[in-house]
């Protein structure tokens, strides 16, 4: 950026020679000329267009995850959006409007006393009660009247119209003793007093804000908000705390943002000033002020309104009058200031870029977890299905039971008409035999599902629980226990597949001569053996079950061989277990979503978006 046409580098006393203010403001034609290459509307367009852009992404950010610096992106947010509204894009949007110097400073630093004595009235209140600044005063020439009184600047504070002065100077004077116009005015600290007064210059208007290091948080927060959203900093301190920590820390942020900083060293008693001001001179260059004028008020004391001696601030009224009527200075210190506030939005677009692209992968990482966790869950259970274990036990028990061994089989083979006669010797008052190894198998794969599904959810919290963010989204909540109702809907889908399987059974025994086969041997009995077919694989047996099962599934193929042929049985077979599968993998995915929904919060991918966005802010802001 140009350097600052405002005078900068030795340090004044009192009245401060206006010729060497004028002088400096002359000294300043390489930014006149560069003002003069660069008019007003020049990029402005393309520059508000990108701070719009990425206000309305931060707009949308709300970084829900408990991440690491989480709580600071938030604020950054936060932060951002204030100075974008507050100050960048009016200014990028109104480059050539009045100058708005913000009057800030440490508590009992005399800024209400310092505003009264350039306006040449008591306009705000000072006093000893702190913090005696609780609504912020804007006070300019009436003539700018339309530069403030709409929401250009500082649009979320309300306006109040403070009293009119008079339209003479003189006269104006001669209200000393009139009670401060702010006194009248009881409105919250979330408003703006706008005060028309002929005792300011007519392009650079003075704003009175509260204490940076306010007792009052809400005044605090208030008083930066303000600063961030002027083109110029009369930044007061005095003797006593001129290297305080805390106006440091916003020196050094206005050193970095490129800000047109004046300094106001206020009180100083007699013969100390030689001392002090080369010492914070020093610290002024080392932080990248060097260029900042230096204005000393002795102490003295206050006549009866409050006001200092005349002439105590002469120096810095001439440096402002002379500022304020320098049209081309003026444009560059909105230049430069923009130009500083800009760049600094536009690091922290790509900071809070970093810190959104953090949460898409906490986000990502837990949703991975989750279903990582299920997936192999439902793998476990349709491995299950595959590798024979499920006609263990009392699958295997009812299913020999039923078809016997040899003698179903050599009744297979010499006569599939015998059959139905042979399976419904059912014992009275007892479910039918296939009835009975349906329900077997039912309840064995509803075991299997309940416990793989079970340590799915264990595994899920237990990586949940082990991220900063997904102990955030559990809470106190035990979303590792499965919901009661989970073994019911296991035996619902079972059901519901079972059902499937006897559909399919229908619809491929539709034509007659398999319909009678089908209807000769029963088709429950038909279904029944399709599922042991889909099960009868033995890679998970061992021993005499192998034999068993072996035999079991060899029993039940060739029955549906001899109904619909070989090719059919693979046919309905393999359609029968995808049919199983994807019930199964519904129901997993449905145990998922209570972890997914958490997830939620999260809004879609939009790191890069606000990266972009950021960039764009920093390269059409480098060509305004």
């Amino acid at each position: 950026m140009p350097s600052d046409p405002v005078p900068s580098g030795e340090v004044s006393s009192g009245a401060v020679p206006s010729d060497r203010a004028r002088s400096d403001l002359d000294r300043s034609g390489r930014s006149k000329a560069d003002a003069a290459r660069k008019p007003a509307g020049g990029g402005a367009e393309a520059t508000a267009v990108a701070v719009e852009d990425l206000r309305d992404l931060l707009a949308d950010t709300e970084l829900p995850l408990e991440t690491p610096g989480a709580e600071s992106a938030r604020e950054s947010v936060r932060r951002t959006l204030a100075q974008i509204e507050d100050y960048v894009l009016p200014r990028v949007k109104s480059l050539d409007a009045p100058l708005l110097a913000v009057v800030g400073g440490s508590t009992g630093a005399g800024k209400s006393t310092l505003v009264n004595a350039l306006v040449g009235r008591p306009v705000t209140r000072a006093g000893a009660v702190r913090p005696t600044t609780r609504q912020p005063m804007l006070i300019h020439h009436p003539l700018d009247g339309n530069a403030f009184e709409g929401t250009r600047v500082l649009p979320h504070l309300a306006r109040v119209r403070g009293q009119l002065a008079s339209t003479s100077p003189q006269s104006a004077r001669s209200t000393l003793d009139a009670p401060a116009a702010s006194e009248h005015v009881d409105e919250p600290t979330h408003s703006l007093v706008l005060l028309a007064d002929e005792g300011i210059n007519r392009g650079v208007a003075l704003l009175d804000a509260p204490d940076i290091d306010s007792i009052s948080e809400e005044n605090r927060k208030l008083a930066n908000q303000l600063l961030a959203a002027a083109d110029l900093w009369l930044f007061t301190t005095t003797a006593n705390r001129y290297a305080d920590a805390v106006p440091w820390e916003l020196l050094v942020e206005a050193g970095r943002r490129d800000i047109t900083v004046a300094v106001v060293l206020d009180r100083v008693p007699q013969g100390v000033a030689q001392e002090i001001e080369p010492d914070l001179e020093r610290m002024l260059t080392e932080h990248g002020l060097g260029q900042a004028p230096i204005f000393v008020i002795p102490e003295a004391p206050l006549n009866a309104a409050g006001m200092l001696p005349a002439g105590l601030v002469d120096g810095l009224h001439s440096w402002l009058a002379d500022l304020a009527a320098d049209s081309m200075a003026r444009a560059e210190v909105a230049r430069r200031t923009v130009g500083g506030a800009l760049r600094q939005v536009a690091e922290r677009g790509q900071e809070i870029s970093e810190d959104v692209a953090t949460q898409e992968t906490v986000t990502t990482q837990l949703r991975t977890d989750v279903v990582e966790a299920h997936e192999r869950a439902l793998q476990e259970i349709i491995a299950s299905t595959k590798d024979g274990s499920l006609l263990r036990d009392e699958v295997l028990s009812r299913w020999q039971d039923f078809v016997g061994t040899g003698e179903f089989f050599r009744s297979v083979e010499a006569r599939i008409g015998r059959l139905r006669d042979r399976l419904s010797s059912a014992v009275k008052g007892k479910p039918a035999p296939e009835v009975q190894v349906e329900q077997a198998l039912e309840s064995g794969l509803q075991a299997v599902i309940v416990e793989e599904l079970a340590k799915a959810g264990e595994n899920s919290q237990r990586r949940w629980r082990s991220e900063r963010a997904g102990r955030a989204l559990l809470g106190d909540d035990d979303l590792g226990k499965l919901p009661r109702d989970v073994p019911d809907r296991c035996a619902a889908v079972i059901r519901a597949w079972q059902g499937d399987v006897m559909e399919l059974i229908q619809r491929e025994g539709a034509g007659k001569r398999t319909q009678a086969r089908v209807l000769s041997i029963g088709l429950n009995v038909v279904t029944v053996a399709l599922m042991i077919t889909v099960f009868s694989m033995s890679a998970g047996l061992t021993g005499a079950e192998i034999g068993i099962a072996g035999a079991s599934g060899v029993v039940g193929t060739k029955l549906l061989e001899a109904v619909f042929g070989e090719d059919g049985v693979r046919r309905l077979a393999e359609k029968a277990r995808k049919d199983l599968e994807v019930r199964l993998r519904e129901l997993v995915q449905s145990l998922e979503q209570p972890w997914l929904e958490r997830l939620d919060v999260v809004d879609d991918p939009k790191s890069g978006a606000i990266r972009d966005a950021a960039q764009r802010v920093q390269s059409t802001g480098e060509q305004l």
